[in-house]
């Protein structure tokens, strides 16, 4: 939906994030985002069913941007882990850098509508390719997909970083903590991917497990 957005709807969107930030997610009312925007709230509702809705496509194209800018220049380093760790805290640092607008943009997202779950599933299907993408240190391509293997330790991994963003959310978790803990899960993960007794993460260019 990113680029994809018309400029009266981009106006919109950036007026949302404009108030998110500065007060966090009640601060995103529609009608004030449309005047912000410049907007009548006839023409904001045509394009957007709710402030869920409008917080969940400013995600979307927020998350676009860092797509691109990761596959552009995949994170280096030796081994799954170290590119992993790399991924994960400029991910983290990117989301966390506006608190209230990250919290506004989370709480749109588990607000349980069902109609934007099919975006949220976008949100986490794009981090997925990021995760897969940096496991093995180049973008997956129709004639080499994501095996198995790697969608599923994408998936789970997903899975742990979004509950930690939560819980730093909540203030249970600081911002290191969310990096720091992500890192021990990817360790965890690749370990008892490559096995016990292997090592604990393969290097740059080695040969895929086949799965």
């Amino acid at each position: 939906m990113a680029s994809g957005l018309e400029d009266r709807s981009q106006r919109i969107v950036d007026s949302a994030l404009i108030l998110a930030e500065q007060g966090g997610f009640d601060a995103v009312r529609l009608r004030d985002v449309a005047s912000h925007a410049g907007v009548a709230l006839g023409t904001l509702y045509r394009r957007f069913r709710s402030k869920e809705d409008l917080l969940v496509a400013a995600l979307d194209r927020e998350m676009k941007g860092l797509e691109h800018r990761v596959l552009s220049r995949l994170p280096e380093g030796d081994t799954e882990l170290d590119r992993l760790d790399q991924l994960f805290s400029l991910v983290t640092r990117n989301f966390c850098r506006k608190p209230n607008l990250a919290r506004a943009l989370l709480k749109a997202q588990v607000c349980g509508r069902q109609e934007i779950a099919h975006q949220v599933a976008g949100f986490h299907a794009q981090l997925e390719r990021l995760i897969v993408a940096t496991l093995r240190g180049s973008v997956p391509s129709a004639a080499r997909p994501p095996t198995e293997g790697e969608r599923r330790l994408a998936w789970n991994l997903d899975l742990v970083w979004y509950a930690l963003l939560i819980s730093w959310s909540s203030g249970i978790r600081t911002q290191e903590a969310v990096i720091d803990e992500t890192r021990e899960a990817a360790r965890l993960m690749i370990e008892g991917w490559n096995g016990a007794d292997a090592p604990c993460a393969r290097r740059s260019g080695a040969p895929q497990r086949a799965d």
